[in-house]
């Protein structure tokens, strides 16, 4: 099967695979304008901290065409990149992708006649390394995986990545290394991306897949049902703590309960040195009809308050390693060694 590249830019514009309508519908859009890659972003047509990243890369040369000559280039990118960051502030891809166009846009902010064609060449090496990065995690994460059942949450494939994938990359790297692995799937409430796109994707790479609701995944785990659990990662904290979509945490509690090991798979751009510890991470809350309605059909009372929080966080003792591709750092003596990693 042909490798899956959700987000790929096309001249001028951003392309992305529309992930609200699957997997009834396969629908791409074309993003053209910041404000479309803004909102492609914030209401998760695009969706998964590696593929954000990318798409704002493209958003960011986007934004480079409409500047003209009298004004001030670096003054607007540094707007633009604000804009774009503000979206959904807890993927750090998302910052970090700004951050490298804009550190380029800084030395290009008198070159003209080529700065909006080296800016797109910089976002497509941005996707380049992306799929780059997630093979190398599944090279290394899937000699790590078990035969059996491997349990995920949310979806951190192609779907969510320039390709491949990082958690479900990790998999597909344990079937490539001759382990006979199965799927198990977290619906992952309330988004449901784990019963949409993980389930999707899985069956379309010829895995056996099983879902299950996340409220299963404790009684599975104790009647031995469940062999790793490995998810991805929307911002990695200096000392290991991890952020990912709301349920991980759970999930990383019932496995150590279950002594049964926890992966986190996220490529180094996910690796944010500058957040000290999780409690530093900024936590996007979203809408809360995301909760009150399922389908368009509306589940709960007039009045009921709603609280929904897009992540948790896993502290680094509950995580038996996380994978990147610059090798696997394991918590030990109460830390994570970022200068030594394991390959």
């Amino acid at each position: 099967m042909e490798m899956l590249k959700p987000v790929y830019i096309d001249g001028h514009t951003v392309v992305i695979l529309d992930q609200r309508f699957l997997p009834q519908k396969e629908e791409w859009l074309c993003l053209d304008t910041v404000d479309k890659v803004f909102y492609g972003i914030r209401d998760m047509a695009v969706r998964g901290a590696p593929a954000i990243g990318i798409a704002a890369a493209a958003g960011m040369a986007i934004a480079s065409i409409g500047i003209g000559p009298d004004m001030d280039f670096i003054r607007a990118m540094e707007e633009a990149g604000k804009y774009l960051i503000s979206a959904r502030p807890t993927a750090v891809n998302l910052e970090w992708a700004v951050n490298r166009m804009l550190g380029l846009a800084r030395g290009l902010s008198k070159a003209w006649d080529s700065r909006v064609e080296r800016l797109f060449a910089e976002a497509r090496v941005i996707h380049e390394d992306d799929i780059r990065m997630n093979l190398e995690i599944g090279r290394l994460g899937g000699l790590l995986l078990p035969d059996g059942a491997i349990m995920t949450h949310c979806n951190a494939g192609s779907l969510a990545t320039g390709g491949y994938g990082t958690a479900l990359g990790m998999i597909r790297g344990a079937r490539e290394a001759g382990r006979d692995v199965k799927v198990v799937s977290c619906e992952t409430r309330p988004y449901l991306q784990g019963a949409r796109l993980t389930t999707w994707e899985m069956l379309r790479d010829g895995f056996d897949v099983t879902m299950i609701t996340d409220n299963m995944a404790g009684y599975m785990m104790s009647r031995g049902m469940i062999q790793a659990v490995v998810v991805g990662a929307d911002r990695v904290a200096k000392n290991g703590d991890v952020a990912n979509k709301i349920g991980t945490y759970t999930h990383a509690v019932l496995a150590k309960r279950h002594n049964i090991p926890f992966y986190v798979a996220a490529p180094w751009s996910t690796v944010d040195p500058n957040t000290l510890t999780g409690a530093d991470i900024v936590i996007e809350e979203r809408s809360p009809d995301e909760v009150l309605f399922c389908g368009g059909t509306r589940i709960a009372p007039e009045g009921v308050k709603v609280f929904n929080p897009a992540f948790d966080v896993t502290p680094f003792d509950l995580i038996t390693a996380i994978i990147t591709d610059r090798g696997i750092f394991r918590p030990e003596s109460g830390r994570i060694d970022w200068e030594n990693p394991k390959k």
